[in-house]
Order: structure tokens, then C-alpha cells, then sequence
């Protein structure tokens, strides 16, 4: 079987995230999602909206986000809204809190290895595209944060995300942290399953790997960046190009490489990469090309 194609460069610039999309050859059709990190209030490692601007702009898209499942400025759509102001994104571009009004839509996943249905924000429904601009960092509770974390916590709703943390149980606010780990993760696959599967072939990832916290970007309260910044890659497989970021990672040099393992190793990270192999949503077999 032929090796999925991850796109690579060192140069992090906004041209260069719009030329590696333009490399993976597959133009998103109609109304297209992009689905962002927004930052939550107080974080200083957040990919910024100007950043994002020139591949947003490239393909008309609308920046989309859900609410989280605990406390914060993004937990209900009120505060999500003016966090989206304040933080510029709703400056720039259209955005679109797609859990902002219920019910929500139910994503089934008859293979689903703990979860068997997925709750995503029901304004889903409005787009024929999607392109899953990830910032690759560490992550509390998940090891990482990238593409697949993207597809599963991102698009959940605030209920589907309490869905997923809890692996399927109707669980309380404290249920959410004190599930077992390799079962949380697993969930979190089985949810980004649900959402490659519903776009098919009509959605693209890119991973920016910068700013690279052991802290994720919802944390008010982060740890700065421990290592200095990757690059920029692009692919059509999200369980390839999440695999590029962490052996990039590996083959490091950077004095703070260990930090970041160590955070990943800590959580069965790469446990996530597994199960959505398993899942047959993506290869963990590919070729890096490097502009």
C-alpha cells in the first residue's frame, strides 16, 4: 500500500501553510469549515488569527469552534463569543460556535472501540469541507494536541466532549478527569473517525509546529514553550501527519525535546495514533517531503 505523503517545511510563515495546502493537490469545495484553536482567555501560546488569515482567505472559509465541557471563557456561547472577539479571530473572518444552539448532531460509529456515537455541534450540518488547521503541542490530559485531537475534543460539542472524556458514560463534571487513560484515548479516535468519515475525501490537515507547550492552548495558565519551533506540515491523513509531528519530536536536538516526551510518554499520547490506525481512518506509514 502506498505510503501516505506528508508535505515539510522548517520555515514557518503564513505563505508557506497556503503553499503546502496548495502541494496536497485536493481543492475543499463549497462552504468550508476550518477548524481552529480559538486560545482560551490568558494563554500566550495560541496560534494567532493573523497567522491563520492568508490559508483561511485561500479557501473562503468560515473559523469554526464548539464550547468546552469545564470552566472557562469558552464554556458557554456568550463568553466563547466575545473570547472570539477579543482574542481578533471574529475581526478577521466569519466564525461560526457550531454548539451554539441544540440539539445536537449525533455522528454514529458502528466500529467505534468505546464510544459508538459522537455529539458535534449541529451547525456541522451547514458545511461540504473542512481543513483542520492544528497547532502541535503537548496537552494535559491527552499527551499532545494535533489533528486527531482536533477531529475528536475540537468538533465534540460541549456535551460531546464531556461524552468522549467520560468514554461513552453519562458522567459527572470530576467523571471527566478520572477515567481510565488508554479508554479516554481510544474515544477520543473513535470520535475522529466519526468526523473523517462523515467529510470523505472533502477535507485536508495542516499541523503548525510551534509555540510548543507541554500546556495546551485551553489551559489559562501555561507553561512556555520548551523547545524551539519545527516547521509547517500538511497531508490528507490525519493519523500520518499527527505521526510526522511526534517523530519530528523524537530526532529533535532541542535541550527541551524531553520535556515534551516525557509529557506525551506520561499520557500514552501516541496510544491515540494507535487506535485511529486501528480504526483505518489513516497509516502511520509515510513518506516525509520536505520543500
Amino acid at each position: 500500500m502506498e505510503k501516505a505523503k506528508v508535505y515539510f517545511t522548517r520555515d514557518i510563515t503564513p505563505e508557506n501553510v497556503v503553499k503546502l495546502y496548495e502541494m496536497l493537490g485536493r481543492s475543499l469545495e463549497g462552504k468550508v469549515a476550518v477548524k481552529v484553536h480559538s486560545g482560551e482567555e490568558g494563554n500566550q501560546n495560541y496560534l494567532r488569527p493573523e497567522f491563520m488569515k492568508p490559508m483561511v482567505e485561500h479557501v473562503h472559509g468560515t473559523v469554526v469552534e464548539c464550547n468546552t465541557a469545564y470552566d472557562g471563557e469558552r464554556n458557554v456561547t456568550e463568553k466563547h463569543v466575545r473570547l472570539m472577539e477579543n482574542h481578533g479571530w471574529s475581526k478577521i473572518f466569519s466564525v461560526d460556535i457550531m454548539d451554539a444552539e441544540g440539539p445536537d448532531k449525533v455522528l454514529e460509529i458502528p466500529h467505534g472501540k468505546v464510544i459508538h456515537k459522537n455529539y458535534v455541534g449541529k451547525h456541522l450540518d451547514q458545511y461540504d469541507s473542512m481543513l483542520v488547521l492544528s497547532h502541535f503541542k503537548g496537552h494535559p490530559m491527552g499527551g499532545y494536541g494535533g489533528a486527531l485531537k482536533q477531529l475528536s475534543i475540537g468538533v465534540a460539542s460541549s456535551k460531546g466532549k464531556g461524552y468522549i472524556h467520560c468514554c461513552g458514560k453519562d458522567g459527572s463534571y470530576e467523571d471527566m478527569f478520572h477515567q481510565d487513560q488508554d479508554s479516554f484515548l481510544e474515544a477520543m479516535a473513535d470520535a475522529a473517525s466519526s468526523v473523517v468519515n462523515y467529510f470523505g475525501d472533502n477535507i485536508a490537515y495542516i499541523n503548525v509546529m510551534a509555540n510548543m507547550s507541554v500546556d495546551c492552548d485551553c489551559c489559562n495558565v501555561a507553561e512556555d514553550p520548551c523547545m524551539k519551533d519545527i516547521g509547517i506540515l500538511a497531508s490528507l491523513d490525519p493519523v500520518a501527519i499527527d505521526q510526522a509531528c511526534i517523530d519530528l519530536v523524537k530526532s529533535s536536538d532541542d535541550p527541551g525535546r524531553d520535556h515534551l516526551l516525557e509529557r506525551i510518554n506520561s499520557r500514552h499520547g501516541t496510544h491515540t495514533i494507535d487506535a485511529a490506525s486501528d480504526l483505518g481512518i489513516g497509516s502511520k506509514e509515510y513518506e516525509l517531503i520536505e520543500l
